[in-house]
């Protein structure tokens, strides 16, 4: 009846301990890493044999009858890593030396140290069968449980006949009992733990949630906001368009049916000034055309880019003889550039590399009152990376109005212009600029702006060598 007392008092022991080591690891090493995790466990599990030791009963002055295997039975369960087990089994068993070294503390060292390798072996099988945990909490405590009376049969002090017919009849199954009840109470214990850990998990993943659906709503407001502009210029963009496109077809439309109902009247002078308008009127109107026609290709995939040889050489007289009459007409300086170091001849798409130069061109002289307008033709090499890159580069330059620093990247957006008063003042769609960016892209190249209101601009075409 004293075995049952005492073993009452360990297992009432042990659950105190264990409901203290669940508070500070509630409060403090559940956020540790695991290592440190691990290590508390071993610590603990051995300060509770040793506990149950303390508080053992004495058969003799030197012989402890306790339950100090069951923090083993439950280490096998919680942490089934053979090398933690043995440790816990060698260091639970030199805990018994602290009560004196005599051949009955030799024997509980010895006892533990088996049962830690027994443990081992059950770690083992436990990371590796598909039986359910009940079952192998089950299997553990009475493997154990037998283990430990063999070797007290075997190797303890007390007469082996003794034991077998006076204690280990009551100790046997006291321990069992003792050890499934523990078990159950520590498996509450762990159930809650796994109930905390995924609630706080939970916490922290709505809290992740929270913070992306934060940053979702701001993402789809700006985007929101950008429609909204972007619809607010495309209609712009129409009533620009509805505009330029009167225009020239007004032009076409009163000189037709001027020419029409004076054909005899007219002298060959006016009938020459009259066809010239009309002319020029129809190439306005295919400019418009062919650049909404550009920008409905690329924004479908559909630009078809066709690499050959360009001849550099010949650039400069062509844009020459496009643009310096108009700039001529306006008073501006007219200059082109061609350096040496350039090569003659590059791998590109002729047609789209002077639309790009034709449009830079056209938006130097139409936004520049006086001063000058340049072209110039040069080669660069920039550092990407741990790579070295040539580029020829094309510098169009002019004295206008300049862009602010604010609008410099609006400005290679379709529809848009740096203020929605220059298309009313110069004319134009707000496509130009869009497409070159785009064509530059597809080219494998880049546009680059400095400006500075009231200062002028300069864009640079970047195309690969």
């Amino acid at each position: 009846m004293e075995y049952l007392k005492i073993f009452f008092m360990n297992t009432a022991l042990l659950i105190t301990l264990a409901y203290l080591a669940n508070l500070i690891y509630k409060h403090t090493i559940t956020y540790a890493p695991e290592r440190v995790k691990k290590v508390s466990w071993v610590l603990l599990a051995i300060f509770a044999g040793w506990i149950s030791s303390f508080f053992g009963y004495r058969l003799e002055e030197h012989v402890i009858f306790d339950l100090r295997f069951v923090p083993l039975i439950i280490s096998t369960l919680a942490y089934p890593h053979p090398f933690i087990l043995i440790i816990i089994g060698v260091g639970t068993g030199l805990t018994r030396l602290t009560f004196g070294i005599n051949e009955a503390a030799v024997v509980g060292v010895l006892n533990l140290s088996i049962l830690g390798f027994v443990c081992a072996g059950l770690g083992f099988w436990i990371r590796r069968t598909t039986t359910s945990m009940m079952n192998k909490g089950l299997v553990t405590i009475i493997v154990v449980n037998l283990m430990n009376v063999i070797n007290i049969t075997i190797f303890g002090v007390i007469p082996a006949r003794e034991y077998i017919t006076d204690i280990m009849p009551v100790t046997l199954p006291a321990g069992l009992g003792l050890s499934i009840l523990f078990a159950l109470i520590i498996r509450d214990f762990q159930l809650e733990l796994m109930r905390n850990g995924q609630v706080v998990r939970a916490n922290e993943l709505l809290s992740a949630q929270t913070e992306e659906l934060h940053k979702n709503k701001i993402v789809l407001e700006k985007r929101a906001e950008q429609l909204m502009m972007a619809s607010q210029y495309k209609s712009e963009f129409l009533a620009n368009m509805s505009h330029e496109l009167r225009t020239p077809l007004n032009s076409i439309i009163n000189l037709s049916q001027l020419i029409e109902e004076n054909e005899a009247s007219l002298t060959p002078e006016e009938m020459a000034e009259y066809a010239g308008i009309v002319h020029r009127s129809g190439e306005d109107l295919l400019t418009l055309i062919n650049d909404i026609l550009d920008m409905s290709k690329v924004e479908a995939g559909k630009l078809d880019i066709l690499k050959e040889d360009l001849n550099v050489s010949e650039i400069p007289e062509l844009l020459a003889m496009q643009f310096s009459v108009s700039a001529r007409q306006k008073g501006l300086e007219f200059n082109i550039a061609l350096h040496d170091d350039v090569p003659l001849v590059i791998h590109s798409d002729p047609q789209r590399v002077q639309q790009i130069l034709r449009n830079l061109l056209s938006n130097a002289i139409k936004f520049t009152v006086s001063g000058h307008v340049s072209l110039n033709i040069r080669t660069l090499e920039r550092k990407e990376g741990a790579l070295e890159r040539r580029w020829i580069v094309f510098d169009v330059e002019d004295s206008g109005i300049g862009i602010a620093a604010e609008k410099h990247d609006i400005i290679f957006e379709a529809f848009q212009q740096a203020d929605q008063t220059i298309g009313r003042k110069y004319g134009g769609t707000g496509l130009g600029l869009s497409i070159s960016n785009d064509l530059a892209r597809l080219l494998g190249g880049f546009i680059t702006l400095q400006s500075q209101e009231d200062k002028g601009s300069q864009f640079s075409l970047y195309l690969p060598l």
